[in-house]
């Protein structure tokens, strides 16, 4: 797909999430933020794949709406244990059971990534596939870490860079993924609009 035009369009990411603005600033990009009020899809109706990308691609049309002429970036990003989908937990209760389902054991986290270009027409769609392994938690281990890492906002009740240490977080796969936004793939899709990256610090 050729760039959108010789002058490369502005970018809006559709996402107040502080992880996919860090990600973007990190690549040296210059953006708008718009959160998308969407009611979003939380459980898998074929794939994990089609889960994440079908509630990017919510977000990414209803601000692609109000931004005809800029490339909207949107992303969805989950944490699934087997087929179950980890969401972000409703209390440290909740917080703490997930953390006792994911702990030894092997997960994935699926980013759907999403950008449209309204008044070109042009659009991408991927899916980012990672794993991540905890070591056996204990009690003592999950209370540390919830008085260093609020696990509210956070799907699965973990931030992978945030004292990922204590939980004995293993990624194989794109590292920026499980943060919410894979910088790797999102450099690739913004240069196929024209938009490049002046960071090339990846995974």
């Amino acid at each position: 797909m050729p760039p959108v035009s010789n002058n490369p369009p502005g970018l809006v990411l559709a996402s107040g999430s502080p992880r996919r603005r860090e990600i973007l600033e990190r690549l040296g990009l210059s953006f708008q933020v718009r959160s998308a009020d969407v009611e979003e899809l939380f459980e898998v109706r074929s794939t994990p794949e089609d889960l994440v990308l079908a509630n990017a691609d919510l977000k990414c049309r209803a601000i692609a709406a109000i931004f005809p002429d800029e490339v909207v970036l949107a992303a969805d990003t989950a944490v699934f244990l087997g087929n179950r989908v980890l969401n972000k937990p409703a209390d440290r209760e909740e917080a703490a059971f997930m953390l006792g389902q994911l702990s030894g054991r092997k997960h994935v986290v699926w980013t759907g990534l999403r950008l449209i270009h309204r008044s070109s027409g042009r659009e991408w769609r991927e899916a980012v596939r990672s794993e991540v392994t905890f070591r056996p938690l204990d009690w003592l281990t999950v209370r540390t870490y919830f008085e260093r890492v609020d696990p509210l906002d956070k799907a699965g009740a973990y931030g992978i860079q945030e004292h990922g240490e204590l939980l004995g977080a293993a990624c194989q796969g794109s590292f920026t993924n499980v943060m919410g936004l894979p910088m790797e793939a999102t450099s690739r899709a913004l240069a196929e609009f024209g938009i490049q990256t002046r960071n090339r610090e990846m995974e």
